[in-house]
């Protein structure tokens, strides 16, 4: 065990869509503790939600166990950080009118409510505008008529609200702004033209603002945004035990924190993120040559331009397979906590047929951009000749997870763009060698797990934070440098080339799986 003085460390706190997670780390991107809270989203008035007292519950509950740990470890109570940041599910609607008040609830990227303003903006910018994206949930609040709009004084994410709370400012990262508007990577800001043309549609609906002045301002990696407030100390810590001053990076969405997790700022790179949701960020050497509706473009937290692939649907299935046998252990009088069951029913999948034998799951649980659903039912699909194991049903849920993720891959593939090396993390990769292997065969290219890929994007926030308190220090490394010489120049991992039989198992059990999309859209439309 290393000590470091507390002023030397980094704090990351990340709101996922099952989890709120903080992470402290040293300088050297060691974790030094953590700590969680579940929670979960709730489907009210029509749309996928979080109330945000249950967001500062979470957050509080997430710090007071780190920084238990943290005391129980060192010895010592946690009263300052070097430089902390948050991150959170990038998109959706948090509006708030002059005095701060919501004016609306909050509305998460799982919503699908969107798609006549995705489909107006994309038409008018020449750029794809996904349905999760906040300037399409705007747009659509204003088609829809709704009263609350013409009070819109500031319209941001969680990751911006939280922000906003703890310091004050009114700012984000480029890389969660991408996901509000697009972005003009040239100069790391809102692209004008587009946001002129925006303009013109607020003043055509009557609304006193432009779009600017409703919108944070940009930042990127290793820029000032702000210092933890005595009201935001408290906000984190009601104890008092935190002492606010520290400095506060940009808040960023869990896609910039995935890429600082698993070092792929740089062009070439790529990273998937698995949980609730999967999503792919590649960094682009060029502009890709069309627009793609199931192409988002994004960029990394220090503004290069990235494309993305973001499925709403990953694991939720999946899980509740997990649940589902963990009850059937029960009953036979061998409980066991989901830390040891998901392990088991991973490592047994690799006893499975490499087509998974005729076994395919829809793990639809809400509606999916790439493949163009507005609502979803998870559903399982088989011949009545198929080979129903446990092993073929577990490996068939895993392969579910990233199947549409691959759909939206060939799309790059297509488009010839170059990645050199691919990383994964999130909690699809904590068994080892099983997603990671799966995943290879899929994209058909080496994956990379590295001994942090369980961390996530709330490490890959700490390593921010970690940027701006060594920018403060005169570091004058770009941000892929610093990743690249001070955290993960020995960074131990593991790297799984595909296997041709692997390869050949997934592209036919893809085949099924689109084929089975049809009676996923007859039972969205029917049951």
């Amino acid at each position: 065990m290393i000590y470091y003085e507390q002023k030397s460390t980094a704090l990351g706190i990340e709101l996922g869509s099952t989890r709120i997670k903080a992470v402290l780390a040293g300088p050297d991107g060691s974790v030094l503790a953590s700590g969680a809270h579940d929670w979960e989203n709730h489907f009210e008035g029509g749309y996928w939600t979080y109330p945000l007292t249950e967001v500062w519950d979470g957050i509080r509950d997430a710090y007071h166990n780190l920084a238990e740990e943290y005391q129980k470890i060192y010895g010592e109570p946690l009263t300052t950080v070097g430089a902390l940041g948050v991150s959170a599910m990038m998109h959706g609607y948090l509006p708030f009118d002059k005095d701060g008040n919501q004016l609306a609830a909050f509305r998460t990227w799982r919503n699908t409510t969107t798609g006549p303003a995705a489909d107006a903006l994309t038409e008018r910018f020449h750029f794809n505008i996904p349905q999760r994206w906040s300037v399409a949930h705007l747009y659509q609040a204003i088609l829809n008529g709704e009263d609350h709009v013409k009070d819109i004084d500031f319209l941001t994410t969680l990751a911006g609200y939280v922000h906003w709370q703890l310091t004050g400012q009114k700012v984000l990262g480029i890389g969660d702004a991408a996901g509000i508007f697009p972005i003009d990577s040239n100069t790391c800001d809102y692209d004008a033209a587009m946001m002129s043309s925006f303009d013109e549609l607020l003043a055509e609906a009557k609304l006193p603002y432009h779009l600017r002045d409703l919108l944070p301002q940009v930042l990127c990696a290793g820029q000032d945004a702000g210092i933890l407030t005595e009201a935001g100390a408290k906000l984190l810590d009601p104890t008092g035990t935190l002492q606010p001053g520290a400095p506060v990076c940009p808040p960023e969405g869990d896609a910039g924190t995935g890429m600082a997790a698993t070092n792929t700022v740089a062009k070439r790179t790529g990273n998937v993120s698995a949980g609730t949701s999967i999503f792919a960020m590649v960094v682009l050497e060029k502009p890709l040559q069309n627009v793609y509706p199931e192409i988002d473009l994004v960029t990394t937290p220090d503004g290069a331009p990235v494309a993305m692939v973001h499925c709403n649907n990953c694991t939720s299935d999946l899980n509740a397979w997990v649940n589902l046998f963990g009850q059937v252990a029960a009953l036979c009088g061998a409980k066991m906590p989901t830390s040891q069951l998901f392990p088991l029913l991973f490592n047994a999948s690799l006893e499975g047929a490499p087509d998974c034998g005729d076994v395919v799951p829809v793990n639809y649980y809400s509606g999916e951009g790439v493949t163009h659903f507005d609502a979803g039912h998870p559903m399982l699909l088989r011949t009545a000749g198929s080979d129903f194991s446990l092993a073929n049903l577990m490996r068939a849920n895993i392969y579910s997870a990233m199947a549409t993720l691959k759909i939206g891959l060939d799309i790059l593939q297509d488009e010839k763009v170059a990645v050199d090396r691919l990383l994964g993390h999130g909690g699809l990769f904590k068994t080892p060698g099983v997603a990671q292997r799966y995943l290879a065969a899929a994209a058909q290219a080496p994956v990379t797990v590295m001994e942090t890929a369980g961390e996530g994007g709330p490490y890959g926030m700490a390593l921010l934070a970690g940027y701006r308190l060594a920018v403060l220090e005169g570091c004058t490394l770009n941000l892929a440098d610093y990743l690249q010489q001070k955290i993960f120049a020995d960074a131990p991992g593991s790297t799984l080339a595909p296997q041709e039989e692997d390869v050949r198992g997934f592209t036919a059990f893809l085949e099924r799986y689109k084929a089975a999309l049809h009676a996923e859209r007859a039972a969205v439309e029917h049951f």
